[in-house]
């Protein structure tokens, strides 16, 4: 083990080169390792995640979670996994067979294909850069809100149709919010492939949600809408819908939906990793890692990975924090405040863009150091860029409610003030009038 982490770069490719060409290394048996590596390690995640949501959700409510299998439960999701393979798989009647069947399977395929154009770390920490990488992202991720309607519309149950078309509307609103939140960061990065991003916040030392707090906010409350997780799980809404468009699934089918979004989950926590918080780039790891290729390649897989591992905490938090949100309100705050809201921040980066290299060389001020790989700020321009995404946290938040003001539900205690009981009927009441004495009457009347 240690001879291959101090192994120089080309150690292993020797080694497989003894066994294969150079073609079939390249191009099949690395893609072929790496890409297992990804898919296994996300299954187990995939597992353990429900495992953690229970031990997250008990320790805020002051519970104890699953502690029956195995030592402090850590053998519950391999439980539920045998339970889960060996329940039952029904179908109800009349419902489309294949449809039903190859519904779930589209929404793993579009989680998992996505994890393709990840950087989780450079050299062979990506399985393959593609040059549109955040547009292929949007594009197949997108493709799991197929598998929801079909699932819906496939089981013939008027609660998981309507469930299917709550989460269409849902993750097509938010999605739009999603790919505009994300051009600002471009603008910097002036490239789509993930890797080049988290390259370009390298070279300019500095990690994008300094320059892009409005575009990370949309881009993560966005995530969470189009996930289906609380407090925007409507699609599910177990309370009104009897779990929404995979009310008739069962068994492994059933878990295939959940493994998909949990999958999900760590797509959003990657991208946004990648885009705003620098990806595995982190100063000194290369010093640290003794020029060694092979320990500077995990170290900075354990850095994207503890990053990501903070957004993923951030999901759970959020569960038990926020009360589920009305479907009215669901689709206010994509259409009236996020699609705005990244629109504005559109605008205001571009602004700020404009002023950031207006500003150089005006009166022997420094603020570009270069434009070749990206937009490279010197330690002024920083600061200037810096002060410019936080102002415009203030300005978007501003015009916002300034658009909004007259929303239904934007003052909320103006509305409870307005809450009045029903009057009561007037005259006397029924009990009164029962306990009052008769009136007088005459003898001979």
């Amino acid at each position: 083990m240690n001879m291959l982490l101090l192994a120089p770069p080309n150690f292993i490719d020797e080694l497989l080169l003894k066994f294969f060409s150079a073609e079939t290394v390249n191009y099949v048996v690395w893609p072929f390792i790496q890409i297992g590596a990804v898919v296994t390690a996300i299954a187990i995640w995939a597992a353990y995640a429900t495992y953690l949501e229970r031990k997250i959700s008990a320790f805020m409510q002051a519970r104890l979670g699953p502690m029956r299998v195995g030592p402090w439960g850590l053998l519950q999701p391999i439980a539920d996994a045998i339970k889960l393979l060996t329940k039952e798989d029904l179908m109800p009647d009349k419902a489309d067979p294949y449809i039903f069947k190859f519904a779930p399977y589209i929404s793993v395929v579009a989680a998992f294909v996505v994890f393709a154009v990840i950087p989780f770390a450079p050299d062979w920490g990506v399985i393959t850069d593609v040059n549109i990488g955040l547009l292929f992202v949007l594009a197949v991720s997108s493709v799991g809100v197929l598998a929801l309607i079909l699932a819906g519309w496939a089981s013939n149950s008027k609660y998981a149709l309507l469930g299917g078309l709550r989460s269409s509307a849902q993750m097509v609103s938010y999605e739009v919010s999603m790919g505009l939140s994300l051009i600002g960061a471009l603008m910097f990065a002036r490239t789509l492939s993930l890797s080049g991003i988290v390259q370009a916040q390298a070279a300019d030392s500095m990690w994008f949600i300094l320059y892009q707090p409005m575009g990370f906010v949309i881009f993560f409350i966005s995530g969470i809408a189009e996930n289906n997780r609380a407090p925007f799980d409507l699609p599910e809404a177990e309370s009104e819908l009897v779990a929404g468009f995979h009310t008739e699934y069962s068994g492994m089918r059933w878990s295939l939906f959940f493994m998909a979004e949990y999958a999900a989950m760590i797509v959003v926590a990657a991208v946004a990793t990648a885009v705003y918080f620098g990806g595995w780039y982190f100063p000194g790891v290369l010093r640290l890692a003794g020029g060694y290729n092979n320990i500077y390649v995990l170290l900075s897989l354990l850095i994207f990975v503890a990053k990501m591992s903070v957004l993923l905490y951030v999901y759970f938090w959020a569960r038990w924090t926020f009360p589920r949100y009305r479907y009215d309100q669901l689709m206010d705050l994509g259409w009236k405040w996020m699609i705005p809201a990244s629109l504005v921040n559109v605008v205001w980066t571009g602004l700020s863009l404009f002023i950031v290299q207006a500003l150089d060389g005006w009166r022997g001020m420094d603020t570009i150091e270069s434009l070749s790989r990206g937009l490279n700020l010197t330690g002024t321009g920083k600061v200037v860029m810096v002060a410019f995404g936080l102002v415009g946290l203030l300005i978007t938040a501003g015009l916002l409610s300034s658009f909004n003001w007259r929303s239904r539900d934007f003052n909320l205690k103006k509305q409870r003030r307005q809450v009045r009981l029903v009057n009561a009927p007037q005259g006397r009441p029924a009990v009164a009038a029962a306990a009052a004495p008769a009136p007088a009457t005459s003898e001979g009347g």
